[in-house]
């Protein structure tokens, strides 16, 4: 004898949206982990040496005057 619950056993809608919401989430954690396996920021080599003189500076390895002169020619 059939009681006509069918395949969802009752939940109807909810249980339809409770799937739902299971399968965006996993699709968010799948997007969310390939995304950070593969940064999109890229450091150039330009910042990399505009830091380095930066580090001189602050050490006081070179003047005020070399420090203006190498971050001008490095852009």
């Amino acid at each position: 004898m059939m009681s006509g619950f069918g395949v969802m056993a009752g939940l109807g809608w909810l249980g339809m949206l409770t799937m739902l919401l299971f399968w965006v989430g996993v699709l968010a954690l799948v997007i969310w982990g390939v995304s950070n396996l593969f940064p999109t920021r890229q450091f150039t080599t330009e910042t990399h040496a505009v830091e380095i003189v930066r580090q001189r500076f602050a050490r006081g390895e070179i003047s005020r005057e070399e420090y203006l002169q190498v971050v001008e020619t490095l852009r």
